[in-house]
């Protein structure tokens, strides 16, 4: 009851705050299994993505979010639940697989799952080179991926700032993309796909494409 009061409230409070553009939602499948696969600018893009997205959006949030205590940890607790974000240890590599898995439960349950390829946030604007875990999902449960693009969300809250300020964003839904059962070696179709995606990203977002793999994730 109280995760969709909070939804309820966060919603308006979004378009009052952010004056989202919104382009592309007529991309993101009605029903059934989806991968919303997005650059990440912000800490609040994977707030804003299920806030104005036409269907509900599961990202991942590390566990120690929901348990903080007094009220200011009651409150981010209760804004995570109501956008569905789910709850997943950080750490090595035996947690990051068991993040996967709980990803890929939620698109076997028919459900809309996002993720930042990147991993971490881009400190420059440019965007990086994807992990290859969104490929992984999508080849494992066969859900189409949908490129997003979030656009000023690093101007509403830069990295360090610890809440976001008004300011204008726009969220870009580019059209999906689906990927076969590789013919050949699992890890290349993995890395091809990614790359794909990385692409599709791109060429929503306008950002120039960095190298390599952004210093704080951890390359596949």
């Amino acid at each position: 009851m109280l995760t969709r009061i909070a939804r309820a409230m966060l919603v308006p409070l979004s378009r009052v705050m952010f004056r989202p553009t919104v382009e592309g939602r007529e991309h993101v499948p009605g029903h059934g299994p989806v991968i919303l696969a997005a650059n990440h600018l912000s800490a609040i893009d994977s707030f804003l993505i299920p806030l104005v997205s036409p269907r509900p959006v599961a990202f991942l949030a590390k566990e120690e979010y929901f348990t903080r205590p007094g009220l200011k940890g009651r409150l981010l607790s209760t804004t995570l639940l109501a956008v569905d974000a789910i709850a997943v240890p950080r750490g090595a590599h035996r947690a990051a697989q068991a993040a996967l898995e709980t990803a890929l439960a939620v698109l076997r349950d028919g459900r809309a799952f996002g993720i930042h390829p990147e991993g971490s946030r881009s400190r420059d604007g440019r965007l990086y080179r994807g992990r290859t875990g969104v490929a992984w999902l999508a080849l494992a449960s066969g859900a189409p991926v949908v490129p997003v693009a979030v656009l000023g969300t690093e101007r509403v809250q830069p990295v360090g700032a610890r809440l976001p300020r008004p300011g204008r964003v726009t969220v870009r839904f580019g059209a999906p993309l689906r990927f076969a059962p590789p013919a050949g070696g699992a890890a290349r179709a993995r890395r091809e796909a990614t790359d794909a995606i990385m692409a599709a990203i791109g060429d929503l977002s306008g950002q120039e494409h960095a190298p390599g793999y952004n210093e704080l994730s951890t390359p596949n």
